[in-house]
């Protein structure tokens, strides 16, 4: 074939292929013209509820005893007797005896100090019958005439004044020394001081203690304490705090005392006790005391499923957590924490637009805020969806349906 010939056949297979692309144009179907929907952002929210009333105050801590004593003999000697509930864990009351340290040994000190007491008496009756003769005697001899009085400058020897003195000063020492054996006699019974339980004991019977030797620990029963660690704001929130004085007993600030044992928490009534007086060093916090009567009574549940094997007591060494009621407040709202901006601003959602909101927080809690502000209650504020918004913007929200 010619270069002419097949200049020409390329050229009608260009132009047969513009032609049967131009048909297959003509003939496709017009395509489907549809309006974009408009550009507004779907966000998350959440409800903005209106309260009032004392705004609760959050922590948490370690319940420790109000009281703790070390169990220790004042008088040494073989132990005799324990009492088979002075064991760990056990309960004791006030002025129970724990245990016994031989007596023998302080009986034969009383009787001692008895009989020398008695012969101490005897000398002393007798020295003051004494100086009771010399007395008249000199009182007799010493007047020349019936008419005159006896001189004043007699001898104290001679009216036996220090041999009185001292009689009457031996009667005094061996009295005391007799109190002391039966003090001591009685200390051979140690006794708990409160009502409580045991921490810990070492002493068995046969055991040889020594005074002042420690043999277990105690810590008192009626209550005990929870040491709350809380910032100055939140601390602010407590009403009258600095007022109250250690160990009053006054509750005017009430307490929840909440603890989980197994699936379930339970809780007690507590009161604020007082505050420490010292700032911590290490987490700048103020240390706040809540104290709980009767903590070893069973707990009320308040959440979960309860224990089959009944309610526990509040343990000592347990972390809980604790709800102080703080300030009363005429009004507040309640938002969920999400919504709560950098600076102190929730973003609220009112006739499909952000409405910019400056709040004063009082209290954070797990979930929510407490705030106070130009809001509504029911309104929604924006929890996510969207990271920045301005005044008027227009949002969807679960309520307006999908975007």
């Amino acid at each position: 074939m010619s270069r002419k010939s097949s200049a020409f056949a390329a050229g009608a297979i260009v132009v047969v292929s513009v032609a049967l692309a131009a048909l297959l144009i003509s003939l496709a179907p017009e395509p489907i013209r549809t309006e974009q929907p408009p550009q507004v952002p779907f966000v998350q929210t959440g409800p903005v509820s209106a309260g009032s009333g004392p705004i609760p105050v959050f922590g948490s801590g370690t319940v420790r005893p109000s009281a703790e004593v070390a169990v220790v003999s004042q008088v040494g000697g073989r132990v005799v007797w324990v009492d088979p509930g002075f064991n760990s864990g056990g309960r004791v009351r006030a002025g129970q005896t724990v245990f016994r340290i031989e007596e023998v040994h302080y009986q034969f000190r009383v009787q001692e100090a008895e009989a020398n007491v008695a012969a101490s008496r005897v000398a002393f009756l007798r020295e003051q019958e004494q100086a009771s003769i010399a007395r008249s005697q000199y009182e007799r001899y010493a007047t020349p005439r019936g008419d005159e009085s006896p001189p004043s400058d007699a001898n104290p020897l001679a009216l036996r004044e220090p041999q009185l003195n001292a009689a009457r000063a031996a009667l005094s020492r061996d009295e005391a020394r007799l109190a002391d054996a039966r003090l001591a006699l009685s200390r051979t019974r140690i006794t708990a001081p409160f009502n409580g339980l045991v921490r810990d004991e070492s002493v068995d019977v046969g055991q040889v203690v020594s005074p002042g030797q420690p043999v277990g620990r105690l810590f008192a029963s009626d209550a005990v304490e929870v040491v709350v660690p809380l910032s100055d704001s939140d601390a602010a929130m407590i009403p009258g705090l600095w007022n109250l004085k250690a160990g009053d007993g006054k509750r005017e600030v009430p307490a929840r005392v909440i603890a989980r044992y197994g699936e379930a928490r339970y809780a007690w009534q507590g009161y604020v006790d007082r505050a420490e007086a010292t700032l911590d060093e290490q987490t700048r916090t103020i240390d706040v005391i809540v104290r709980v009567p009767d903590p070893f009574t069973a707990g009320d549940p308040s959440e979960g499923n309860v224990s089959p094997g009944g309610n526990p007591p509040l343990l000592v060494g347990e972390f809980v957590e604790v709800e102080i009621e703080g300030l009363v407040l005429e009004s507040y709202f309640k938002v969920p924490r999400a919504s709560l901006k950098p600076g102190n601003e929730v973003w609220m959602v009112k006739a499909g637009a952000v409405k910019l909101v400056p709040v004063r927080v009082l209290q954070r809690a797990d979930d929510e805020v407490f705030v106070t502000g130009s809001m509504e209650h029911g309104l929604a504020v924006i929890t996510g969806g969207i990271q920045f918004a301005t005044e008027g913007m227009p949002v969807q929200t679960e309520t307006d349906g999908s975007p």
